[in-house]
């Protein structure tokens, strides 16, 4: 799990070194004249970046044109588990370029990479980025992938013997358990327990009647007598 943090995890993925070592000068001139430190990884091809991705990555900046496996095909490997992180495509034509948008890309910047209209683009790459860690995230592993997890998405989570399933906006995931590992986590960030097996977003609570909570999706969730005391002093609280 992590949250706001200085740090930016850049990622160069670039075959020229030229041009990755002219980015790298970029990056470090921009973080000198704003003090935004920033960690910068080079890769040298687009099946680098997708064999061990781990959404440890907040800016990806993706050479289009590439050997073994070009920019947009990486692109929409990367998009199948992380939907956050920013992608900024380096390219030589714009032909290539246009096609970002289908991978949600922040925008381009055309080689040979002229350092003004790299900030410009860069800068509005950073303030999403900061405004991305304000949120919380969790990191978990559904079927071999490493995915992040923006909780302000997950409704619920729920013990399911030796595993847990997570309960979002889109979909549910199930990764290996158990439960209490995520309510340590979590309860410090809005999260509580209803039941033995359930963990409870505070923000998705709609009413709790009786033995019952009624999340604002619909989903109604049994709230035991043990959990009950608990569960209504962190709900208020939540609520204030």
């Amino acid at each position: 799990m992590y949250y706001f943090i200085v740090m930016i995890n850049v990622c160069i993925v670039e075959d020229e070194l030229a041009q990755a070592e002219l980015l790298k000068q970029y990056i470090n001139k921009y973080g000198n004249a704003t003090k935004q430190p920033f960690n910068i990884t080079h890769l040298s091809d687009g099946i680098d970046l997708v064999d061990d991705y781990k959404g440890q990555f907040d800016i990806i900046l993706l050479d289009i044109q590439m050997k073994h496996l070009d920019g947009m095909a990486a692109a929409e490997k990367i998009r199948k588990v992380d939907s956050d992180v920013i992608i900024i495509f380096i390219t030589s034509t714009v032909q290539y370029a246009v096609q970002g948008y289908a991978v949600d890309a922040l925008g381009y910047v055309l080689k040979p990479v002229p350092y003004t209209q790299f900030e410009q683009l860069f800068e509005k790459a950073i303030t999403r980025v900061n405004a991305k860690k304000q949120h919380i995230y969790v990191k978990v592993s559904v079927d071999d992938k490493q995915m992040k997890l923006d909780c302000d998405t997950i409704s619920y989570i729920e013990s399911q013997r030796n595993n847990v399933v997570i309960h979002t906006d889109e979909r549910d995931y199930t990764t290996i358990g158990p439960l209490k590992r995520f309510d340590e986590m979590l309860m410090d960030h809005g999260f509580s327990k209803c039941h033995n097996a359930y963990l409870v977003n505070l923000s998705m609570v709609e009413a709790v009647q009786k033995e019952e909570v009624i999340l604002t999706n619909g989903v109604t969730l049994p709230i035991s007598r043990a959990r009950k005391k608990e569960f209504m002093a962190a709900l208020t609280e939540d609520i204030l």
